[in-house]
């Protein structure tokens, strides 16, 4: 099977072993990655008494890093075991269990005692499990069903049965699980929303029992604000703000802490970044704008796969690699592909200076490239849903959501993904539907994201079924040319194209069922027509109307081989300077009162 680079660097013992939630550290943790035991089953409730052997979490079992490599069946459930002894750190405090993620429905047993159930396979949740825990050791079980492609819930691209553009599956526990002790009296949440023209940075801390809050601010160690706040709506003022930006991806650092009766119960460390995302009209045509001036977004789509570690990445070095790789090619944007990352992944975009685009994750089944007489050409001038095709009970069907439990679970998921990455300094833009992928009801799922959000600009559907809807007017285009439009009040994104693709032995996941959209013999002949396809498609858009691109893609995947780097990264297919001079052009000229717009 095909490996990264990183692939031999992974301690089994302990894998992604860094603090997992970089907005809200503290210093004593626990973490439990590393060698558990597994078993699958049928579907029973008892917990096994044999297990069939070792798994490596957070690696999920279908994984080579795992150590598995054994897809879970529907009809199947999949077991967890692992034995802890607490450190004495944590005596005498609570305990909270955290888990990153569990793909798809699992429970939490602690000692033999049921602790949680949770459902939904992309976000964070947290036990106390104070109330079970013994003073020796304690035995940690989980018990997951995941359906994958043959369930109604939010799974991505993913799939019991690899091919074209559908992965394997991500059963399981595939993010960072950890222990933590806290006080009774704890913070429980932080929501930090920068506001450049007040000059503030706005602030709730969500709190277990009741306590003084007492913030600090600094910029390099230069305290910029230090007092007690209210823990709800606080506002601390950060004058003179040094702005974020790709180009100046500047954080302040903030710490908290709760106090009573002036000793300090609880602390936390977090960061955060002044910057404004919001739309702007240049010359009549509406503009996406950072920090209250145009901004163009050369951006890529990212699906975050990697061919040992699926959905997770291997280590926190490779995660590093792609940020940085794609920064130094001179892109500013990742379109962060239909998967909530690890916590670390946006961290990394926020220390290096990545704007995200962050996709919510489908369910549904893709409806092909018919609908209702609309035919979208691989993805013409965005179609829009005709009058007597609104999304009524009876016409969910259509886009495979006539569940009303697939409906809920998909707004509560979202819910909860803008809830948990609300603070990330580096996301620009939320995009709720992709490809009418179980979209419904786009039109008032961009206004409910607008009101959970409006610090953030919003692409209702990103490629297909345009409703008139959210901040942006979003195209799919990966048949040429790319169709001249008429702007409406919304900014215009060609939000996927492209997807030259290139198949070089050693590095590809099957070399005889590999595809791309135009294949391309060597680097040359690909740098060559990508060259030609930003000069005569994008370049002349950019003064016209156009606010931003995505091209297809970060990587190769699996059987997709369109990547700008083989799917083990360990070439970039195109020439790296070519593309840093092209990507030099895509900016905006026209010079304005805005500066070098």
């Amino acid at each position: 099977m095909l490996k990264t680079r990183w692939f031999d660097t992974v301690d089994r013992d302990c894998p992604l072993p860094e603090y997992p939630r970089p907005q809200m550290r503290r210093d004593d943790w626990l973490c439990l990655n590393g060698r558990w035991e597994y078993a699958i089953t049928g579907d029973v409730a008892a917990v096994p008494q044999t297990f069939d052997g070792e798994i490596v979490v957070p690696f999920a079992p279908e994984t080579l890093l795992s150590g598995v490599c054994r897809k879970l069946l529907p009809q199947e459930r999949l077991w967890y075991r692992r034995k802890v002894r607490l450190p004495e750190s944590f005596s005498g405090k609570r305990c909270l269990l955290h888990f990153g993620a569990v793909d798809w429905k699992c429970v939490v047993y602690v000692n033999s005692r049921k602790a949680a159930e949770h459902t939904g396979g992309y976000c964070p949740f947290t036990v106390d499990v104070t109330e079970l825990l013994r003073n020796t050791e304690n035995e940690i079980v989980v018990r997951v069903y995941d359906p994958t492609d043959e369930g109604w819930q939010n799974r991505g691209k993913q799939s019991l049965k690899s091919h074209g553009f559908w992965y394997t599956g991500t059963s399981g526990i595939w993010q960072t699980v950890w222990m933590e002790p806290v006080a009774p009296c704890h913070i429980t949440s932080l929501r930090m929303t920068p506001d450049i023209d007040e000059g503030v940075l706005r602030l709730t801390a969500k709190i277990a029992g009741d306590a003084q809050v007492y913030a600090r601010a600094s910029a390099e160690g230069r305290t910029v604000f230090e007092g007690e706040v209210p823990a709800k709506d606080a506002k601390l003022p950060i004058p003179g703000a040094r702005l974020w930006s790709p180009e100046d991806p500047f954080l302040y650092d903030l710490h908290l802490e709760l106090r009573q009766g002036g000793e300090t119960v609880d602390s936390v460390d977090s960061y955060f970044g002044m910057r404004k995302c919001s739309l702007g009209t240049v010359d009549g045509v509406t503009r996406l704008f950072l920090n209250n001036r145009p901004y163009f977004q050369r951006g890529l789509l990212d699906q975050g796969y990697f061919p040992d570690g699926g959905l997770t990445p291997p280590t926190d070095e490779a995660m590093i690699y792609d940020i940085q790789t794609m920064k130094d090619l001179g892109f500013n944007m990742l379109r962060k592909h239909i998967k909530v990352d690890l916590a670390r992944w946006y961290y990394h975009c926020d220390r290096l200076g990545m704007l995200v685009w962050q996709d919510m994750v489908s369910g549904g089944k893709w409806i092909g490239n018919f609908y209702a007489g609309v035919v979208p050409n691989l993805i013409g001038a965005c179609p829009r849903l005709t009058k007597n095709v609104t999304v009524r009970d009876d016409r969910y069907k259509r886009f495979s959501r006539e569940k009303l439990q697939s409906r809920l679970c998909y707004e509560q998921e979202l819910r909860e993904m803008l809830s948990a990455l609300h603070n990330c300094v580096s996301i620009y833009c939320w995009v709720p539907f992709n490809e009418a992928w179980g979209q419904f009801d786009a039109a008032r799922i961009a206004q409910e994201v607008k009101r959970a959000d409006p610090s953030r600009i919003v692409d209702h559907a990103s490629g297909w079924y345009d409703q008139g809807g959210g901040d942006v007017m979003s195209m799919h285009k990966y048949i040429l040319p790319i169709p001249k439009i008429t702007p409406d009040h919304r900014a215009f994104v060609v939000s996927e194209f492209g997807g030259y693709s290139q198949t070089l032995d050693g590095h590809v996941w099957n070399a005889k069922k590999s595809f791309g959209y135009l294949m391309f013999r060597s680097k040359q002949t690909l740098t060559d027509a990508y060259r030609n396809l930003m000069e005569k498609q994008i370049l002349p858009l950019i003064p016209q109307y156009l606010s931003g691109f995505v091209y297809t893609q970060v990587s190769d995947v699996e059987f997709e081989v369109n990547g700008i780097l083989t799917y083990d990264r360990e070439v970039v297919k195109l020439d790296a300077e070519a593309l840093k001079s092209l990507n030099n052009k895509m900016q905006y000229r026209k010079e304005t009162e805005y500066g070098s717009f």
